[in-house]
């Protein structure tokens, strides 16, 4: 008889998510999640994927909040839970999903942070002084591309007048234009690299190693503090030049192509801050 053992399924999950090409990050966010739920039901002496109602789902997401984390932490984690039932369901381990009929904790999404033209500057005029960094920061506020993808270029991903961006998480390949700013940060940083390398990423480090994500995210949040920019993160960059192209007439579907949303409502979230902004120039008599 198929084993209905959650620690046992837990685990087919994970190896079906590694069968479907998920980023490791994706993977080990998922399997943290359902570990801390199955660990939950283990504590209620409950093993069997067929005990779980609707109600001990229930108790796991306000045992979370009672615990002081966020509405938006459990929601994410209820998410996973949903996801995994989903998964089960199709493969007739189970006939029902209870976890369809919990609610998600209710809780306002911050507005996108945008950087103004004088952060945006300082940034930039920052970067100046050291051509790896400098490239970095053009790079991000130039095409939008995410922190992984920026780590995950190589020297072949560098064509003219545009960057291949690899399959990231749930991204699919797609190629990003680059404008004439972006294009000179890089040629000049590729000056003092060097080319003969063993490794062919485009970003190294002074030994010849790949720059990784944690790197690139240590040596912008120093430029944020040394710019005395506050309260940011390396994806700010993103969403400014998401809102900047936006305002400066773009459309949501080109943005959402670049960019690589999947859905059109992550980029429409957008136009409210740049409806914000124009009203405010126009006060302003900046229009």
């Amino acid at each position: 008889m198929e084993t209905m053992l959650l620690p046992s399924l837990l685990d087919r999950f994970v190896t079906y998510l590694k069968s479907q090409s998920k980023s490791d990050f994706t993977v080990i966010a998922y399997k943290k999640d359902l570990e801390q739920f199955v660990g939950f039901l283990t504590s209620k002496e409950k093993n069997d994927i067929r005990e779980i109602k609707k109600e001990d789902i229930d108790d796991f997401i306000n045992k979370l909040l009672a615990d002081n984390y966020t509405k938006k932490s459990a929601s994410r984690k209820l998410n996973s839970i949903r996801t995994f039932f989903r998964y089960l369901k199709n493969e007739g381990v189970v006939e029902q999903n209870p976890s369809l009929e919990v609610s998600h904790p209710k809780y306002s999404q911050a507005p996108p942070r945008i950087f103004s033209k004088l952060e945006y500057r300082a940034l930039r005029d920052l970067g100046k002084e050291d051509p790896r960094t400098y490239a970095l920061i053009e790079i991000l506020l130039q095409t939008g591309v995410k922190i992984g993808e920026l780590a995950n270029l190589r020297l072949s991903d560098i064509e003219e007048g545009a960057l291949k961006i690899s399959p990231y998480g749930k991204n699919l390949e797609r190629k990003v234009p680059i404008n004439k700013a972006a294009q000179k940060s890089i040629d000049e940083y590729l000056k003092i690299r060097g080319k003969e390398t063993e490794d062919d990423h485009l970003f190294i480090t002074r030994t010849g190693h790949p720059l990784l994500v944690r790197n690139i995210r240590q040596i912008i949040t120093r430029c944020f503090r040394e710019v005395g920019i506050e309260n940011a993160t390396v994806n700010d960059l993103r969403n400014t030049f998401i809102a900047y192209q936006l305002i400066n007439g773009a459309s949501v579907e080109y943005i959402a192509r670049i960019v690589g949303h999947r859905r059109l409502s992550s980029t429409e979230r957008f136009l409210n801050l740049v409806k914000e902004e124009a009203e405010r120039k126009e006060r302003l008599g900046e229009l």
